[in-house]
């Protein structure tokens, strides 16, 4: 059968793609001159099988779509590269850890290949050692958790129920003083960045709120730099009227001595330090007798001894305080005495910036970060900052400095990996 002179319009070339072949079919068909000769035609010059255009077509008739139906996209959760990072990377063993627990589970060879594609993306698998701490450390404050549901000592109760306060106000952060850069004191950031207000910062103010309503004791905990210190002075930036705020540094090695002595430098009182730690300690049981939120930095540094003293400033019947400890390992700090442990009202964990956090987060941070696209910030915090606010502000000021000191230089990812070696520890 000979072809009409408009189909070798499309059989010019040698392969013809799948739109428009279905479409000169269709224009075909709607004129009432379609024949299987032109489909077997299609078929030839598509690379495809007769049975595959007759499918192509109904779909268009039917369906309207004149395209391939998109594949849906495998992907792993969070749950998953865990399960993969604490099997040291070995996917076979995340194959069957899926398969164990039950549902729908992909091909090993499908596993294998979206594992590939998002190392080679950029996302970093962290090491099985890490993994396995992170999980203790779960267990830890689940456990630490379960402890604090006995409340406080029956002393204590009586305390607390005499003077029940208002709950701290969770947004607002006048209360400190900010500079012209929206930065509090005590935070040190890169020139021209902001504080951001997270939902996990609004998650510290709402248990160190909890905690001062029962005047009983917060702790703020997670790694190192992911902005615990900032996320506390933002909620204590406006406490109830009639109470003070009070940060006590921990000495490198600290004692109960040294703790004593902190703290009297931290009020501050009068005078010189007393000579005897009797003396030093009824001035500083008398200064504590007015409201007050005493917070611990780093806290995770004290040794048993130095929580006792601290929690026997809060026994004492003359003080009215608020103890709030941060630190990254403060909560492994306090398992070593559960006494002062069972008076924690809220444990409030400062996590990694998660990957729908960071391009909202890091562009209201600093002004550079405005113009990126998000894949790239994406690249950014698999390749290097992981989450970590710290990391996120260093390299904010690396690449500050690049850009002010180089000229003619420009944000792309050849300067950027550069600066990712000042940032991160070599390996």
């Amino acid at each position: 059968m000979g072809e009409p002179g408009a189909w070798g319009e499309v059989t010019a070339g040698l392969r013809v793609s799948r739109p428009v072949l279905v479409a000169r079919l269709l224009e075909l068909d709607a004129a009432g001159a379609l024949t299987t000769a032109h489909v077997r035609a299609g078929a030839q010059v598509g690379g495809v099988n007769v049975r595959t255009v007759w499918r192509w077509l109904d779909a268009a008739r039917t369906e309207g779509r004149v395209e391939r139906r998109p594949r849906a996209r495998l992907e792993l959760s969070d749950q998953m590269w865990e399960a993969l990072a604490q099997a040291g990377g070995n996917v076979a063993a995340l194959h069957r850890h899926l398969k164990a627990a039950g549902g729908e589970v992909p091909s090993l060879a499908s596993l294998h290949r979206v594992v590939r594609r998002d190392l080679q993306a950029g996302r970093v698998l962290p090491d099985r050692a890490v993994a396995r701490r992170e999980r203790d450390e779960q267990q830890t404050r689940q456990a630490l958790a379960d402890l604090a549901l006995a409340g406080p000592s029956e002393a204590g109760t009586a305390k607390v129920a005499a003077r029940r306060l208002p709950r701290l106000v969770p947004e607002a952060t006048s209360g400190l003083p900010v500079g012209e850069s929206g930065a509090l004191a005590g935070v040190a950031l890169p020139a021209g960045a902001r504080l951001v207000r997270t939902s996990w910062v609004r998650a510290v103010a709402e248990a160190v709120g909890q905690a001062m309503a029962t005047q009983g004791a917060a702790c703020v905990f997670g790694d190192p730099g992911r902005g615990k210190t900032a996320a506390v002075r933002m909620a204590l930036g406006e406490v109830p009227p009639g109470w003070k705020v009070t940060w006590v540094p921990v000495p490198v090695r600290p004692s109960v001595a040294g703790m004593r002595r902190a703290v009297f430098d931290a009020l501050p009182l009068p005078g010189r330090f007393p000579h005897t730690s009797a003396l030093a300690d009824a001035a500083v049981t008398g200064a504590l007798s007015e409201a007050r939120v005493l917070v611990v930095d780093e806290a995770q540094r004290l040794p048993v001894p130095c929580l006792e003293y601290l929690q026997s400033l809060w026994d004492h019947p003359g003080t009215r305080i608020m103890l709030v400890l941060v630190g990254a390992g403060s909560e492994r700090a306090l398992s070593r005495l559960p006494q002062l442990a069972s008076r924690v009202v809220a444990w409030q964990e400062v996590p990694r910036l998660t990957g729908a956090e960071v391009a909202s987060v890091v562009t209201g941070f600093h002004p550079l970060w405005r113009t990126a696209p998000a894949p790239d910030l994406t690249w950014i915090d698999h390749s290097c900052a992981h989450g970590t606010f710290r990391t996120w502000a260093a390299l904010t000021a690396h690449l500050q400095n690049a850009l002010l000191t180089t000229a003619d230089a420009s944000i792309d990812r050849a300067l950027l990996r550069r600066l990712f070696k000042r940032v991160a520890p070599p390996l």
